[in-house]
């Protein structure tokens, strides 16, 4: 499959997923809100109704102190009534009295409807006409009784302290009452205001926790202005109540993540495949060229050798043997690599650990080196500054680390500056810092990160300006952490690159 094709469809199902979580976080959000104005058009009921409660109960508290002062008035009036009752019966000559007329006779004045009055007629004598009075004055005067309570009422309750009017304990009550009823029954706040906005009461147990969004309602909303007062409630956990609802989305949000991020591994993983198979391609393309020079060269070498048309003189037949015997050594050396590679790989390498002198070891790289770096133009600088260089690994990968690191160096040198090739060792405290440094072509930062993978090359494909396998960098790693110790490089395009190796030493 192609880099593009993978990038189009990741993108797609990418985008896909991001427009799920999207219309997922619209449907919590519509949720919340309609939960909210659920919720505030049931706290608004409720605190109307405690309002109502209010004056409801100051006028039973009226009622009461008015009925007090005017039951022995009632009783007189209802002994008056009887009387005329019993004389308008024996008047009309009705010396039985039916159950019906009884019941008709015992009703009292009040609840008598205007529209049951009697008209006059002229077979009414005057007893009867006399009887229709009395219940006419008396509807008359328990009308006036009650427009004269309701009047005190109002006239009180106008002159009496704010303050007074509430009994906060029964408001709280009242309150929790209708709110519970109401269905809710998360913990609240409230505080009471009075006309001029100044507090006159809160709850025992009041914190601001939540205030910004609180509710207010009207007390005494019939009475003058100034007479008024403000309940405002509020409820510390309402913002969990409304989020709630937020739950059942919860576990669909919870498989869109993990399906997202599951795609994510996955098209990782299929990147990350095609790389490696990239890599071993160029890996195949580049061994296959590498082997196929040394084998043209030996079979072309023994191809003479052995034509017999060809006239042999000494130096030709020592000219043929030597490049016999140097691309051998250059085939046996990448067969070498590969297989140094493929033990490390299996972790069955052998690694023959023992105490040597780092900067001997050095100096002798270095030495059989110096030919091959002035032979490309370049000189090779050795510092061995390290007083202490006593380490303890196998000395044929130590050196084969050191070596690689300067083949690098030869095979990446810039062609329009000679190359400086400088290797170096100090001591820092309990470790040996060996450095590697050239003037070389350098690295791309994004190519930095993985010079020590496997297969990989900075010049890939079939460009073989620059010959190698992409095992070398890797090698050295696995080589130095075998030997307890680290490697970095640091390098700059067009400016050289530096490796950095840290060893511990001998105690």
């Amino acid at each position: 499959m192609k880099r593009t094709t993978i990038t189009i469809i990741s993108l797609i199902i990418g985008a896909s997923f991001f427009g799920l979580l999207f219309l997922q976080a619209r449907i919590v959000d519509a949720m919340a809100k309609m939960r909210k104005a659920e919720f505030d058009e049931t706290v608004f009921r409720a605190l109307d109704q405690t309002s109502r409660d209010m004056e409801r109960n100051e006028t039973f508290r009226y009622l009461e102190t008015v009925a007090v002062s005017t039951d022995y008035e009632a009783e007189n009036l209802s002994a008056q009534v009887q009387r005329q009752r019993v004389e308008a019966s024996l008047a009309l000559g009705d010396t039985t009295a039916t159950p019906f007329k009884l019941q008709t006779l015992q009703r009292s004045p009040s609840q008598t409807p205007k529209s049951l009055t009697l008209r006059p007629n002229s077979s009414l004598d005057a007893a009867s006409q006399r009887f229709q009075e009395f219940v006419k004055n008396a509807y008359l005067y328990q009308k006036g009784v009650l427009d004269e309570v309701i009047y005190t009422i109002l006239y009180n309750a106008s002159e009496k302290d704010f303050r007074e009017r509430i009994d906060f304990r029964i408001l709280d009550s009242n309150l929790r009452t209708e709110l519970e009823a109401a269905g809710i029954h998360l913990a609240y706040h409230f505080s009471v205001y009075d006309a001029n906005g100044e507090e006159v009461f809160r709850c025992a147990d009041y914190s601001d926790k939540g205030s910004d969004y609180s509710y207010t309602q009207t007390l005494f909303r019939n009475d003058p202005s100034q007479k008024m007062g403000v309940l405002r409630v509020h409820f510390p956990d309402m913002d969990k109540y409304i989020l709630d609802v937020a739950r059942m989305m919860i576990p669909s949000v919870v498989f869109t993540l993990i399906l997202f991020l599951t795609f994510c591994f996955t098209v990782w993983l299929i990147v990350r495949q095609k790389r490696d198979t990239e890599m071993k391609n160029d890996f195949i393309n580049n061994m296959t060229h590498e082997f196929k020079t040394p084998i043209s060269s030996i079979s072309l070498a023994a191809q003479m050798l052995g034509d017999t048309s060809i006239k042999k003189t000494d130096s030709m037949v020592d000219n043929l043997s030597r490049v016999i015997v140097n691309e051998t050594k250059r085939l046996r050396y990448q067969v070498e690599k590969v297989l140094q590679m493929s033990l490390y790989e299996r972790n069955n390498i052998r690694f023959n650990e023992k105490e040597i002198d780092a900067n001997a070891v050095i100096d002798d790289v270095v030495k059989t080196f110096q030919l091959k770096v002035q032979q490309s133009g370049g000189t090779l600088t050795a510092r061995l500054d390290a007083e202490d260089a006593a380490i303890y690994v196998d000395e044929m990968h130590f050196t084969n680390v050191i070596f690689n690191l300067m083949d690098n160096a030869v095979k990446y040198r810039r062609e329009d500056e000679p190359l400086q090739l400088m290797v170096a060792t100090a001591t820092e405290g309990n470790h040996l810092i060996i450095t590697v440094e050239d003037n070389g072509i350098g690295i791309k930062h994004d190519d930095l990160r993985r010079i020590f993978d496997r297969f990989y090359r900075v010049h890939t494909g079939n460009k073989h300006d620059v010959k190698g396998f992409g095992l070398g960098l890797a090698y050295v790693k696995g080589m130095v952490e075998l030997m307890h110790g680290t490697i970095k490089a640091e390098s700059e395009l067009g400016r050289g690159t530096k490796f950095i190796i840290t060893l511990p030493l001998i105690d």
